[in-house]
């Protein structure tokens, strides 16, 4: 069952991963999951015929694993493998085999790789490799291969708000323009099927082409004497010329508008290029609403999350003009022609991303990806992208870039992946995201401080006296030798205001009204000092006479303001005239 508690699909029945073909023992035949096969020879690594055997069982035991479910993966261990079998062949000591690696040999090759994120990358690839193999499962070979390696600190980068801008206003204006055209054609091209264009109209023979092209893929073309094809001079007049924008483009896109067809998808759900290339169409819900509004499950592959947990799904409702569902709404209206003419001959070809190429679909030699079929490719690869980014006038793919800044700076929080995963591969490397936050870390740590100086009543609140206290001014002395302030001939050094910032200090009931007098008479000071002189001298009793007021509330202040006697308001004169200060 998967999380959401739905039935998981079950492989096909006839899914099977084979036994590796290996004729002379050196050869390795790996099997992706569209049943594609790619060969490995390890007679072409630089070592001696038993380790290139030995190398070559590991490799084969993991191609039998369903975990190596793409050729990128096999591909990508066995340039790891052969990098290893390189380091092998230049030492001095180098084995004949697995068994005479030695804990030295292993340590000269972590030391060596270690330093850069390719070679940290071999060492993690190689170490999961060799560990697999019985004669190094103990000892100190295997406590070396055991040992963590260090992760790479990632160095892509997340865009400017500028340049993003840039990217994304990029794409939609030629997703748009392409939109626009084939919306265009399509409204000719139902009134030619639905007769409101008859025969005796000029544009019936554009409509009929555009029947031709909707159900082949293709204008109405014929063939010379020398076996080219080309299109006869009615149909040029008909369509207005041969250019790929007045033939197969009236109708379809081109790969370059799918790649700005993608760039929007990234940018609005923050998917990866692996995620477009392979996204499924979205089907919309049974009952959209009364408001008419379609809401779509967009089923979306992660297949770096490993075997069983691909899948997910998004439900997506198109609100109207700018919102996540009318992308999709577009992006559906936009392929319609090309995913109908390859349901005609691949019914299973349940892809989003279906773009119309300028030749007949060669074969490719990424077996990962699915197939052309006929005139007609699906997804998007890195060739489209580094085409269309030339295209116009980018640097690099947009996609690796464009997901960061989406998912730190866009969505701000972690999409098809995890909190931890977010946080530590995205936020925290991101040279953005830490200048966005220098202004808040510095606010934070200015508060802090000014936290940090306020002065906060370190006096003990009590109802009532002790006896065995020295009364003061503004408050009674437990202990004046443990005073913070001590004189120089003993006892305590302070003047009387700073009693309600000593912990010695002790505040009863019966000092109230003689505080609240004090509180009231700095208040009319704030009012006439200057602002240097106030917080030189008075602010920080200040804070502390409102500190002890927020603890004791209003109420009591009030109450003890009327309980003010002739004394209080004697002894405060003489402490804020200075004459009792030590």
């Amino acid at each position: 069952m998967s999380g959401r508690g739905r039935k998981a699909a079950l492989p096909p029945g006839d899914l099977d991963f084979p036994e590796p073909s290996v004729p002379d023992g050196l050869v390795v035949e790996h099997r992706n999951h569209d049943g594609h096969t790619a060969a490995y020879d390890f007679a072409l690594l630089p070592v001696a015929e038993p380790l290139q055997h030995s190398l070559a069982v590991l490799f084969a035991g993991q191609c039998r694993s369903t975990a190596w479910s793409a050729h990128s993966t096999s591909r990508g261990v066995w340039r790891e493998i052969r990098r290893f079998a390189a380091f092998l062949a230049d030492q001095p000591d180098c084995p004949r085999d697995l068994g005479g690696v030695t804990a030295d040999l292993l340590r000269r090759w972590r030391l060596a790789k270690l330093a850069s994120p390719g070679g940290r990358q071999q060492v993690r690839t190689v170490s999961n490799l060799l560990r697999e193999d019985g004669r190094l499962q103990s000892g100190p070979v295997a406590e070396l291969l055991a040992r963590r390696v260090p992760g790479s600190r990632g160095c892509v980068q997340s865009y400017d708000t500028a340049s993003f801008n840039h990217i994304v206003r990029t794409a939609r204006q030629d997703f748009r323009s392409a939109l626009l055209r084939i919306e265009d054609n399509s409204r000719l091209l139902e009134q030619w099927r639905s007769g409101v264009i008859g025969p005796d109209d000029d544009r019936w023979m554009l409509g009929e082409a555009l029947d031709f092209l909707a159900r082949t893929g293709d204008v109405p073309r014929a063939i010379d004497a020398s076996g080219r094809e080309y299109i006869p001079a009615k149909w040029l007049r008909a369509l207005g010329g041969g250019a790929r924008v007045q033939t197969w483009k009236r109708l379809f896109l081109s790969r370059s508008e799918a790649v700005s067809l993608s760039v929007l998808l990234l940018a609005e759900f923050g998917w990866n290029l692996s995620v477009i290339d392979r996204a499924k169409v979205p089907r919309a819900s049974p009952d959209p609403g009364r408001d008419g509004r379609p809401t779509y499950r967009v089923p979306v592959e992660k297949r770096r999350r490993g075997a069983g947990r691909w899948y997910e799904t998004e439900n997506v409702t198109d609100t109207g003009a700018g919102s996540s569902g009318r992308l999709i709404t577009q992006a559906l209206a936009a392929t319609r022609f090309a995913r109908a003419a390859v349901a005609a001959m691949d019914p299973e070809a349940d892809v989003l991303i279906v773009s119309r190429t300028a030749k007949t679909g060669l074969p490719s030699g990424d077996k990962d990806r699915r197939a052309p079929v006929g005139r007609f490719a699906f997804g998007i690869c890195h060739d489209d992208v580094r085409f269309w980014a030339r295209q116009h006038q980018l640097t690099g793919s947009p996609f690796q870039r464009g997901r960061r800044t989406v998912v730190t700076r866009v969505h701000r929080g972690p999409l098809q992946h995890s909190q931890a995963t977010h946080d530590r591969r995205y936020v925290l490397p991101d040279a953005q995201v830490q200048e966005e936050a220098r202004p808040v870390i510095a606010a934070g740590a200015l508060a802090a401080l000014d936290h940090a100086r306020t002065a906060v009543l370190a006096a003990q609140l009590r109802k009532t006296g002790d006896p065995a206290d020295a009364p003061t001014a503004t408050a009674d002395c437990h202990d004046a030798e443990a005073s913070p302030w001590p004189d120089a001939g003993g006892g305590c050094g302070a003047s009387f205001l700073m009693c309600l910032g000593c912990p010695n200090a002790r505040v009863h009931t019966g000092h109230h009204p003689r505080l609240a007098h004090l509180e009231a008479a700095l208040s009319h000071l704030h009012s006439v000092l200057p602002a240097p002189v106030w917080h030189r001298e008075w602010a920080e009793h200040h804070e502390r006479l409102q500190d002890l007021w927020r603890r004791l509330g209003a109420g009591q202040q009030r109450t003890a303001l009327a309980q003010v006697t002739d004394t209080d308001r004697a002894l405060i004169d003489l402490l804020l005239n200075g004459a009792l200060n030590p």
